[in-house]
């Protein structure tokens, strides 16, 4: 129960500047006590200003409207009505990233810009697994960067995961195939396989993902089981962008988003689940190993919103 407490606590914390924005914004308008015309315009602009979207900001007014208009609001209740909103729009995407694949194991390709805090998300991700008691294996498939495949050994050592990695740019497909190889010998649940995050010519990772494809489904027709992109929060609707190009070139099946404790733009999670409907599986609001959890729809439409 404590660790609930705390993580509670910590998300809080950090989607406080997120709240902060949205509860400023939101308590101008309260001022203007009932719920008419001029005050849920004022409303939705207050959504959009807290990086919710346009769309999902028209669709919390628009049930604002056919629920409570005319009412008069405090402050403490338009929040309370714009967290059960929020809620109605997350709850549908809330899905965790279980290990189901038979046979093992699991492959997860993880998708993301550079920044984007895709490698510590793996470890994260991967220490997530072996709470649950999961055996699981890394693979460092972006040889691009030198730097991507140290930071990832690292990681590997201080979760303490077995790693599959390869020379700096050398084939990410090959180094797949080793991975997949190790982790069915070795009866591993779930290989999670970092990839290049460079977007400068989609043509080329374009390429470079079909050809892992290609070598996954020699091995297993059904890999990956999972492509997951890593969205940085502190991009806000930029990360929208980062959703189309790689639904684009990799096929997304759900998102993890990071660094929601170091932005006022955590409404961006809500625009994402309005916008694409993609499966948001966990977040991430910190450094420390255990700041990754799966995703709690009604708990973070309560902190967007600031209700305690």
């Amino acid at each position: 129960m404590s660790e609930k407490k705390s993580w509670t606590e910590r998300l809080f914390g950090g989607f406080k500047k997120t709240s902060e924005r949205l509860s400023e914004n939101l308590t101008e308008v309260v001022s203007k006590a009932k719920l008419d015309d001029a005050t849920l315009d004022d409303v939705e602009d207050a959504l959009i200003m807290s990086d919710l979207g346009p769309s999902a900001a028209a669709r919390i007014v628009g049930r604002l409207r056919e629920k409570r208009f005319g009412l008069e609001l405090s402050e403490a209740e338009l929040k309370q009505a714009v967290a059960d909103e929020i809620a109605e729009i997350l709850r549908p995407v809330a899905k965790p990233l279980d290990i189901v694949a038979f046979p093992r194991p699991q492959v997860i390709l993880t998708i993301g810009v550079n920044g984007s805090g895709k490698t510590t998300t793996i470890a994260k991700l991967a220490h997530l697994f072996q709470e649950d008691d999961y055996g699981v294996m890394l693979a460092a498939g972006d040889t691009f960067r030198a730097a991507a495949i140290g930071q990832l050994k690292t990681w590997a050592e201080r979760v303490g995961a077995p790693i599959i990695t390869g020379p700096e740019g050398g084939d990410p497909a090959s180094i797949v195939f080793d991975a997949v190889k190790a982790a069915t010998d070795q009866g591993i649940d779930a290989l999670i396989v970092d990839t290049a995050g460079r977007l400068q010519n989609k043509t080329e990772l374009m390429d470079e993902l079909a050809k892992i494809r290609k070598v996954l489904g020699r091995l297993n027709p059904e890999a990956p089981h999972d492509v997951v992109l890593v969205l940085d929060a502190t991009n806000g609707q930029n990360a929208l962008s980062q959703i189309d190009v790689f639904k684009e070139v990799a096929g997304v099946t759900g998102i993890i988003m990071t660094k929601l404790d170091g932005t006022a733009r955590g409404g961006v999670l809500v625009a994402a689940a309005e916008q694409y409907g993609l499966p948001i599986h966990a977040i991430g609001v910190g450094e420390k190993i255990d700041d990754l959890r799966p995703f709690d729809p009604d708990l973070v439409a309560k902190v967007i919103a600031g209700v305690a």
